[in-house]
């Protein structure tokens, strides 16, 4: 069951026509749940057939459901014979266990489905509940990206760009040379939209269960260091998280785009798509993947425009879910060389992220000196800037300063010296990281050692 919080109308449009904050109530009885009775009794019943033993409110708390609706299914199940007290408990509560009878129903519900967690939300009430929480109704303004890109450098013409494209709710994708924090970037979009959304831990919808609640994807919101998970007038079916940032790079593959079915266990898994829905959606090193890149576009070009995506059930179903999400698109390729027209017509913001200048870059040591300890020297810098780049015409990244500084720390670490921004630390650790990274440029980036140069060729 689900409304607002200012609403005491338990009808689920109340939460599509009403603009203050959605919140799922508890339900009152079963028919609020949206659940067929055998569904919940199987819940109970596989419950007890992996624990043994537990107490009404014992049950009704992993269930997630009130004590009141859990107990009226206990007693029936137990006029069935199905279960039997065990002892007493607390607060005018028993103990209960399965009996052999029980035991018997009990597999036979594990064998159909081995769901056993919190009771699942109707699809109908998930579907509201994306429609009231939607990310496309936020609009985030300026003072929200400048809360949100706090303790980044951003420059001020991208983040001139940036604004409405975020504003818009309706994609991008974001380009350059890689190392320019196009990932750092779109993880901070997310954070554009403030408040937390609620979210089912699963899903019920045409007698399957699809698992939904991700921690690698959904965050708890908790305030205060006190758990707001659950309160007494909210369905404790339903969790409180931060607005999701779904990031996938080269290991995605169609099969996440669609619901993954377990046909030993008959339980399923929402797609990364669906997991990210009232949040954002990054597909990194796009180009990239196992996949065609038209492959993935081809199956997202309708949710794009359409706002909704046709899934299908192990039953052979099709379902229609929401695909409302901030979608983002980071490449190092050009946009062009990856799509055609038809798709960017759909991503409608195309922001090339530049390299950082010479001034940028000194704040960006100035901004990563907290991770590793040290005072900000911009001497040090400057020497990095006229020994290893300017010579060199070694581009400028916004990951050098980061990475630099954590190669100087490891090199004081091992030597036990102070953690300092010396320009002799910078010249011992510079060798090796960029012999890695650019190994073009590996001569250029050693010390000539004299033997190096008479053996070198003249000229060379």
């Amino acid at each position: 069951m689900i409304a607002t919080e200012a609403s005491t109308d338990r009808n689920p449009i109340a939460a599509l026509l009403s603009t203050e904050t959605f919140t799922p109530v508890e339900p009152r009885d079963l028919d609020e749940t949206g659940l067929p009775e055998a569904l919940v009794e199987g819940l109970i019943c596989k419950r007890l057939l992996s624990i043994g033993m537990e107490s009404g409110r014992g049950i009704a708390d992993y269930l997630c459901l009130p004590f009141g609706i859990v107990e009226e299914r206990l007693l029936k199940l137990r006029s069935r014979q199905l279960m039997s007290h065990r002892g007493a408990a607390a607060l005018n509560d028993h103990v209960y266990a399965l009996s052999e009878l029980g035991r018997e129903f009990a597999q036979h519900a594990q064998a159909h489905c081995a769901y056993c967690g919190p009771a699942p939300v109707p699809l109908a009430d998930y579907v509201t509940s994306v429609d009231a929480q939607t990310i496309s109704a936020e609009c985030p303004r300026r003072p929200d990206l400048e809360q949100a890109f706090a303790g980044i450098s951003v420059n001020p013409a991208m983040f001139a760009r940036l604004g409405p494209a975020i504003n818009s709710g309706a994609g991008l994708f974001l380009y350059g040379a890689p190392g320019n924090g196009k990932t750092t970037l779109a993880e901070r979009i997310t954070l554009c939209f403030g408040q937390e959304i609620w979210v089912p831990k699963a899903i019920y919808v045409d007698g399957e269960i699809v698992k939904f609640f991700d921690p690698a994807y959904h965050v708890p919101f908790r305030r205060g260091g006190e758990d707001l998970l659950k309160q007494d007038c909210n369905d404790a079916r339903w969790i409180k998280v931060r607005r999701p940032t779904v990031v996938v790079g080269g290991e995605l593959t169609m099969d996440a785009l669609e619901i993954r079915h377990n046909p030993y266990t008959h339980v399923s898994e929402a797609p990364l798509q669906m997991k990210s829905n009232c949040g954002t959606l990054l597909i990194d090193d796009f180009g990239r993947q196992r996949m065609d890149p038209f492959e993935l576009l081809n199956r997202w070009i309708i949710p794009l425009e359409k706002r909704y995506d046709f899934l299908t059930l192990a039953s052979g179903k099709k379902i229609q879910v929401p695909f409302d999400q901030l979608i983002i698109f980071s490449t190092n390729i050009e946009p062009a060389e990856l799509v055609d027209e038809a798709f960017l017509r759909r991503i409608p913001y195309k922001i090339h992220v530049d390299d950082p200048d010479e001034a940028e870059f000194h704040q960006l040591f100035a901004l990563c000196t907290p991770l590793v300890g040290c005072s900000y020297n911009a001497e040090a810098v400057e020497h990095l800037l006229a020994t290893h780049f300017r010579p060199l015409g070694r581009p400028l990244r916004r990951c050098h300063p980061r990475d630099l500084l954590l190669q100087v720390h490891h090199f004081c670490a091992y030597h036990d010296l102070p953690m300092e921004m010396k320009p002799e630390h910078f010249d011992r650790v510079v060798g090796d990281y960029f012999t890695v990274v650019g190994s073009r440029d590996w001569r250029a980036s050693r010390p000539e050692t004299p033997a190096a140069r008479a053996a070198s060729p003249a000229g060379s």
